[in-house]
């Protein structure tokens, strides 16, 4: 499957740096911390499939959107990924590790619904209940599942603001689409491949974060390879917008070191 990739930066004037962004968004999420990012690295801007201007038939497999990043980014590259982007990264790195230099995961999860041996999830009625409103008010699900990534922040109307713009920009995916992925995101569990990311690993987890757990996020940088862990207060899901200058530094920092 072909996606979208905008590169921005210049080719060849700093180290590649591909960006995945999470469910139901697209790569104009980015857009706020873009141009500081720019400056320093080529970037890799992927709307991944169904998704922005990535629109074709829906992807049923965590494998299928690894294979369709995989297609699109440099064959060697730095990657960030934010939920579900961070999920197919996490899963990329593993399964192609020549191809990834260091990796940055955003508030992302190997497993986002919880069993009994992964209390760390979400409770599997959560990813139903959008699974059933996108059938009848894709709007209001859209709108809602934006404002909890902003939950109990003094900044949220902003963040949700920041998001909904990202949407418009590159248009809204299909409910096929976003329904498929919720499914991919139903069952994917690959925490059995994080042991074999060998990639140097930057896990960012906000401490305010309703769709992904710390609980989560400090199992993910318990078990990987080489991971160095950041917990960022008072920051949810979304802290590239909420927390941007922090972000930034401790993003830029390790890439860099």
């Amino acid at each position: 499957m072909t996606v979208f990739v905008d590169v921005v930066g210049g080719r060849g004037r700093g180290p590649n740096l591909t960006l995945l962004h999470g469910w139901g968004l697209n790569s104009r999420v980015w857009d706020g911390v873009k141009d500081a990012l720019a400056e320093r690295f080529t970037l890799h801007l992927i709307d991944l499939p169904g998704h922005g201007l990535s629109q074709g038939a829906p992807v049923t497999s965590i494998g299928a959107f690894v294979d369709a990043v995989a297609h699109a980014m440099p064959q060697r590259s730095h990657l960030l990924g934010w939920s579900l982007g961070g999920h197919t990264a996490l899963a990329l790195a593993a399964m192609h590790p020549t191809r990834v230099d260091k990796l940055v995961t955003v508030c992302c999860t190997p497993r986002f619904i919880a069993s009994e041996d992964w209390p760390q999830g979400k409770r599997a009625e959560v990813l139903a209940e959008f699974a059933r409103r996108l059938g009848s008010n894709y709007s209001a699900t859209i709108r809602n599942f934006l404002a909890l990534q902003a939950l109990s922040m003094p900044e949220a109307r902003d963040v949700v603001r920041a998001l909904y713009q990202a949407v418009e920009a590159h248009g809204a995916p299909s409910v096929e689409s976003l329904a498929a992925a919720l499914d991919i995101l139903k069952v994917s569990d690959i925490r059995h491949l994080v042991p074999k990311v060998q990639a140097p690993t930057l896990v960012i987890q906000g401490d305010h974060d309703a769709l992904t757990s710390t609980a989560s996020a400090e199992w993910l940088a318990a078990n990987l390879a080489d991971s160095t862990y950041c917990l960022m207060e008072h920051a949810a899901h979304a802290p590239f917008i909420s927390h941007r200058d922090a972000f930034l530094d401790h993003v830029i920092a390790f890439l860099e070191s």
